[in-house]
């Protein structure tokens, strides 16, 4: 019994990878690892300023009203949410680190097409070409 075909890769033509020069690959990878610790230092603190409300939370509540406790707790979601957003950056550059070392870097997950230099310039981890990212958002 044959296998269904692929949809993302049915009918594509297998695009030629052109290989970068070590020169290039490490000027990419410290770029990355750069940012992946810019970004981990960025998560520390932001994790040590959710510690620090959850103390004042818990040691300076007497006398609260609704507003105060609201406010407070609006403040620690906001914390929270944007230590997630951190995390999943974090995850998005050790991504584009793996995908370095696999010779994937560059190129399209979707499609196997090159992603524009100006597209990795602006967003080094990126994995879609623009027009596979703009078809994913249009779902």
């Amino acid at each position: 019994m044959a296998k269904p075909a692929d949809t993302r890769t049915a009918g594509r033509k297998p695009v030629a990878k052109a290989t970068r020069s070590a020169a290039e690959t490490e000027k990419i990878r410290a770029a990355l690892a750069a940012r992946r610790d810019e970004l981990r230092a960025e998560y520390d603190q932001t994790l040590s300023e959710i510690t620090e409300l959850q103390r004042d939370r818990l040691t300076d509540s007497a006398g609260d009203d609704q507003a105060d406790t609201g406010t407070k707790t609006f403040e620690r979601e906001q914390e929270i949410s944007l230590a997630n957003s951190i995390k999943e950056r974090i995850t998005q550059v050790e991504r584009a680190l793996e995908r370095l070392d696999e010779g994937g870097y560059g190129w399209c997950e979707r499609c196997g097409n090159p992603i524009p230099v100006e597209r990795l310039a602006a967003f080094p981890s990126a994995t879609l070409c623009v027009t596979c990212k703009q078809l994913e958002e249009r779902r």
